[in-house]
């Protein structure tokens, strides 16, 4: 007489290992999404939303679909980094340093508010001081 219940065994540890993830990582969410030597802008609170990477100058962020988006940043560069109000760095600016204090939410009167991104660029006249920051 054959054991059949062993050759059933096989193919189905088999078929059972073949469903089961290979790797437990996560995706990154949230400001995790940003690379090292990157400055990222994401179109939520939090480093939510949308997201792009950038890692040089960007004159207009209408061809990224980030144009008045904007709700919060991390600068992941050793750069400076300025944000103009109005694409082809024009109108008013603020900077946006490098290191831990360059990761957070904008304001809310510069959330959905800038069209260019210039990395150590010379900068340009202030936006002003947000309510209850010159405190």
């Amino acid at each position: 007489m054959r054991n059949t219940s062993r050759a059933l065994f096989v193919p189905l540890a088999v078929a059972a290992a073949a469903l089961l993830p290979l790797s437990t990582a996560h995706a990154a969410a949230g400001y995790d999404r940003c690379p090292a030597g990157s400055y990222c802008m994401f179109s939520g609170l939090d480093g939510t939303g949308d997201v792009i990477k950038l890692t040089q100058n960007t004159p207009d962020l209408a061809r990224l679909g980030m144009d008045n988006r904007a709700k919060s940043d991390w600068n992941r560069t050793s750069s400076t980094i300025h944000l103009w109000s109005d694409a082809n760095y024009s109108g008013c600016t603020t900077v946006t340093s490098s290191g831990p204090t360059g990761k957070g939410n904008f304001f809310p009167s510069y959330r959905d508010f800038f069209s260019s991104v210039q990395f150590d660029g010379p900068g340009g006249p202030s936006c002003g001081t947000p309510p209850g920051e010159g405190r």
